[in-house]
């Protein structure tokens, strides 16, 4: 309880900024993985196949780094970078909180649900490599939600007083 009384702004404002980079991260870590071993068996059959299978690969991997993008700015924002933070009120480490649960949770969900649409575009070029651009189409769809979470995330940054 001594925590929240002292630091109670202060320790949700780090809070926010640690849930922006790691559930993003996490989300990005999936789903890139998920389609690295979607990639293995076709890589293994067709190595020529490799630079067009490496885009989807990166697509899941941009929610990471809008979360780190969105921490960044909340510690720019904050003077945390440059040890200038101080004792943020509680309102104010609660706004901050908030404003990293958008990329938070969206690029959480989202690394992991494009990471599974990516992995089922491998599958199409396996089979039919001209077609890598449809796949490629259906994987950003996913990645128009990360979009916007990352924009309500930055906004609100913005606004931290």
């Amino acid at each position: 309880m001594e925590l929240i009384t002292n630091f109670g702004g202060t320790f949700l404002a780090y809070l926010g900024v640690a849930f922006a980079v790691i559930f993003s991260g996490m989300g990005s870590s999936k789903g890139v993985g998920i389609v690295g071993e979607a990639m293995s068996g076709v890589i293994v059959e067709d190595p020529g196949k490799f630079g067009q299978l490496l885009v989807l690969q990166a697509l899941p991997a941009t929610q990471g780094i809008y979360g780190f993008v969105v921490g960044f700015m909340v510690m720019v924002q904050t003077g945390m970078l440059n040890g200038t933070i101080g004792q943020l009120s509680l309102g104010t480490g609660a706004y901050i909180f908030a404003s990293c649960c958008p990329i938070a949770f969206v690029g959480l969900v989202s690394g992991v649900r494009q990471g599974r649409v990516a992995a089922a575009g491998v599958n199409i070029v396996a089979k039919r490599p001209e077609e890598v651009s449809k796949a490629m189409v259906a994987a950003a769809m996913v990645e128009t939600y990360a979009i916007l979470s990352l924009l309500i995330s930055l906004l609100l940054v913005m606004n931290i007083k």
